[in-house]
């Protein structure tokens, strides 16, 4: 099949009648089938030696989400190989609203389009080993600061939100995924029931495993076309949201259930099994968390957060790191960035944001980039006022040396992949020193650089015209790193970890090497 069979734009209606086509009951299992063989573990973007490179997973969890939406078993034909490569030559061509048109500025329509591929498709770059880590490093292992006093993330709250403790949690998580990809995305009961399974329950009990799965995995058809009119219910609320050709970059209801009820004989079917995974990530349990517990949840996430990137900046061996600095305007207290970062070379003012991009801005919308804005210009703000207090050289700041260069990063929670980019950015504070937008991942790797310093790094990327407008990660991929001590130690101590069970396999009944983690 030629890989330009569609030598044209499509739409989405047209797009959304070729999956209408097909019976969801034989197109889904083909769909987890092509997740699992082009989703393979271990390699970097498998999906590149697919057939024309048309097996994306975002394209193939848009397809589960079109066919579990819009499908029906009636008068529909069967669905093969061939139907859906056809499908996902479809989604490929899908027009762009802003970037395959003349309207408007050039520079506008180019950031609108970049924010919504890089939303569609930079999160399933994200290394499953490192995300998994990361959230037991920030939720379990971190400590608030002494001067916080949580009132939500108390002992026991993650009973209360999942049910289960989160090491079980992200266990549960594990066994789904390792199961749905060694069976075409099926989860099957049997698998619990099988011999080589009874190690699991000296681990995790059968009936908190179900539990869990049911509680948080789970769903069925109904259930899923309820959970795609809310969000049609809402992006209705922001003028030009609902615009068609912009649905696939909605929320997409498998993200939050990614498991379906209905299919076949096995107890569920995993149409992407890698956004399993997802489930378990940093981000998926802010929203878990708020969604149950209220804003009090993502408060003091904020708080931990900080705390987690303050333990990542601390491996940087050739750097002190000094915590917020309280000082006095007036009788008032006031408080610097969340840390300052000392080198040889270069002093570096950093701020933490607990935020990730909101929906308006994976739909590259005008309001999304207002939203950044606010999300990130407060940051701004707190650097430029610390990089004035030590350029003015204020009595609290007297540790701060004043005799090398400064500059300002802002670390979020999640990527926000083009905010160094030179986009036009309306409202976003201007600044009297360099600053970076980086990302959780992105410090990880930056504090365990072994073939040039951090500063040395930094200090070069901002030289240099083109690459202070990419991302920090763009010039990392460059770079040498060592294994992340805080994310093995997290990953070591979970239930499936070589370091917990070694020589010892996983069975489901498949054999499922306990695989040791990259975080490079």
């Amino acid at each position: 099949m030629a890989a330009y069979l569609y030598d044209r734009h499509v739409t989405d209606d047209e797009y959304r009648q070729r999956v209408r086509r097909h019976r969801p009951s034989s197109l889904l299992p083909l769909v987890a089938a092509a997740a699992v063989r082009w989703g393979q573990p271990g390699q970097e973007h498998p999906w590149l030696n697919s057939p024309y490179r048309k097996y994306t997973p975002w394209a193939l969890a848009d397809i589960a989400r079109v066919a579990l939406t819009f499908g029906t078993e009636f008068h529909r034909a069967e669905a093969t190989e061939d139907d859906l490569l056809k499908i996902l030559c479809a989604y490929s061509q899908l027009k762009d609203l802003t970037l395959h048109n003349d309207d408007g500025d050039l520079s506008v329509r180019v950031r609108d389009f970049l924010m919504r591929t890089s939303g569609e498709q930079f999160v399933w770059q994200a290394p499953e080993a490192t995300t998994l880590a990361r959230t037991g490093a920030i939720f379990r292992d971190t400590a608030f600061p002494d001067h916080r006093t949580p009132q939500v993330l108390v002992p026991g709250w993650d009973t209360d939100l999942l049910g289960c403790t989160l090491t079980d949690y992200i266990g549960v998580t594990q066994i789904l995924w390792a199961a749905a990809m060694y069976s075409q995305g099926r989860f099957d009961l049997a698998y619990l029931d099988a011999p080589q399974a009874a190690g699991i329950y000296d681990i995790i009990d059968r009936t908190t495993l179900l539990a869990t799965v049911d509680r948080h995995f789970a769903t069925d058809t109904e259930a899923f076309r309820a959970a795609e009119r809310d969000t049609a219910t809402r992006v209705a609320r922001t003028p030009g949201a609902s615009h068609p050709q912009l649905r696939r970059f909605t929320h997409n209801p498998l993200l939050a259930r990614p498991a379906v009820t209905g299919f076949g004989d096995a107890w569920l079917l995993c149409p992407v099994p890698q956004l399993v995974h997802r489930k378990a990530s940093p981000a998926s349990l802010y929203f878990t968390g708020f969604a149950s517990l209220g804003p009090g949840f993502t408060i003091e996430t904020g708080y931990l957060f900080e705390q987690y990137i303050g333990r990542q900046l601390r491996l940087l061996v050739d750097a002190n790191v000094l915590p917020e600095i309280t000082y006095m305007v007036g009788k008032q207290k006031r408080e610097s960035v969340d840390w300052i970062v000392v080198f040889d070379d270069l002093v570096l003012l950093v701020e933490v944001k607990a935020c990730m991009p909101t929906e308006n801005v994976r739909l590259g919308l005008a309001f999304g980039v207002d939203e950044t804005v606010r999300k990130i210009g407060k940051a701004y703000e707190q650097i430029n006022r610390t990089e004035q207090l030590i350029a003015n050289g204020h009595p609290d700041f007297a540790a701060v040396p004043k005799d090398r260069p400064r500059h300002g990063i802002v670390v979020t929670l999640e990527p926000f992949p083009i905010a160094n980019a030179p986009f036009p950015t309306p409202g976003l504070p201007s600044t009297a020193l360099p600053v970076t937008v980086a990302s959780a991942q992105e410090i990880e790797h930056l504090v365990m650089l072994t073939d040039t310093s951090a500063s040395a790094l930094l200090l070069a990327r901002a030289a240099d015209p083109q690459e202070s407008t990419w991302s920090l990660d763009a010039v990392l991929a460059r770079h040498s790193v060592d294994r992340n001590p805080v994310l093995d130690d997290v990953w070591n101590s979970y239930h499936w970890s070589e370091k917990r069970f070694p020589n010892r396999w996983i069975r489901l009944p498949l054999e499922l090497p306990c695989a040791s983690a990259s975080f490079e």
